[in-house]
């Protein structure tokens, strides 16, 4: 791929030949507050706060639109780009709601530190602030929900179910002082096409779409998904002994990131109190708990009694794998062909 070389508020940086300004700058570690940018998503340049200055260009420009070129001359820091953003902060800021204490994105939200890295004078934010006048917030979805009053409009959710799961389940609706994200026919989020797969969730850029049953956990787990042969990558996240929460593994080739609802939900079977932990062995009719090494001890005498009057039948949820050495234990080892699959056409 071809390098270019651009110097950004005076240091020569090295990005890959189609980057933005924006990924360039992120790329060498220098910050420009952006809300409605994500890596997954096509650019757009709506939230206006990641504007430049280029020497070549007048006026003040979006970073996250503007292609890098060779030998550009960038400047991220001068009166008309510091105006510019405290202009858009303090539009955004006006009719947000303000409760960052009680807000499940405290900490973690990009308004909240975009809005640190301006600068925000509160004696004129007083003044713009308007009567607070409350949507209601739509908890209708079991495993998120949306507050219309934490919006900024940004477009990440609409952008991604277009874009990422082609379902088009929500979109910008009304014009002016009356926009707002919603479904068609302005239906609750669990009567309209949303498939719940949480995409949204975890890019929003503030605490308009939260989980409700996820806690932040103290340490977090890599492992894979086992609810299909896909092989996601996640993160469980632990507190103590239970799972919290789950997010997905974006060094994975396989999903990349993204989970489906099963994925990113199905958790709460792993802290279920009848969850079998242990292998359990009939005897006297009854089942006991036995160690793993008696267990598969009795599992292998009882394979060998059966050979020749055995039958397997594997499950979608195995990988091809997996799959592919059940049959071949079945068909080489057992002596059968008896052997079926789940999923077969």
């Amino acid at each position: 791929m071809n390098q270019i070389t651009l110097t950004i508020d005076g240091f020569e940086v090295t990005t890959r030949e189609g980057a933005s300004v924006l990924e360039a700058a992120l790329d060498y570690g220098i910050h420009i507050p952006h809300l409605c940018h994500h890596p997954d998503l096509v650019p757009v340049g709506v939230c206006r706060m990641c504007g430049v200055e280029i020497r070549e260009r007048p006026g003040v420009v979006m970073s996250c639109i503007t292609p890098a070129t060779e030998g550009m001359i960038v400047s991220t820091e001068s009166k008309a780009v510091n105006d510019c953003r405290r202009m858009a902060m303090e539009l955004l800021l006006a009719n947000h709601q303000g409760d960052c204490l009680t807000c499940d994105e405290n900490n973690r939200c990009d308004l909240q530190q975009a809005a640190a890295f301006v600068g925000i004078d509160h004696e004129r934010m007083q003044r713009l602030r308007r009567p607070a006048q409350l949507m209601p917030a739509d908890s209708s979805n079991p495993f998120f929900e949306f507050d219309p009053n934490k919006c900024i409009l940004c477009g990440i959710c609409v952008r991604t179910c277009d874009e990422i799961l082609g379902v088009n389940a929500i979109d910008y609706f009304y014009r002016g002082y009356g926009t707002k994200i919603g479904t068609s026919g302005s239906k609750n989020w669990v009567d309209s096409v949303c498939v719940s797969c949480g995409e949204c969730v975890v890019r929003c850029p503030v605490g308009a779409l939260t989980s409700k049953h996820m806690q932040r956990p103290a340490r977090e787990v890599k492992t894979t998904c086992v609810y299909c042969g896909v092989g996601c990558g996640i993160y469980l996240g632990v507190r103590g002994n239970q799972v919290v929460s789950v997010r997905g593994d974006r060094d994975r080739p396989t999903n990349r990131g993204r989970l489906c609802v099963k994925g990113r939900y199905g958790y709460d079977f792993i802290n279920h109190p009848q969850r079998l932990t242990k292998p359990l062995i009939k005897k006297n009719g009854e089942f006991v708990e036995a160690s793993w090494d008696e267990a598969l001890d009795l599992v292998a005498a009882r394979f060998s009694e059966a050979r020749g009057r055995f039958a397997a039948f594997t499950s979608a949820k195995a990988t091809n794998e997996d799959n592919f050495l059940v049959q071949k234990f079945t068909r080489a080892v057992m002596r059968t062909n008896s052997i079926d699959h789940c999923a077969r056409l």
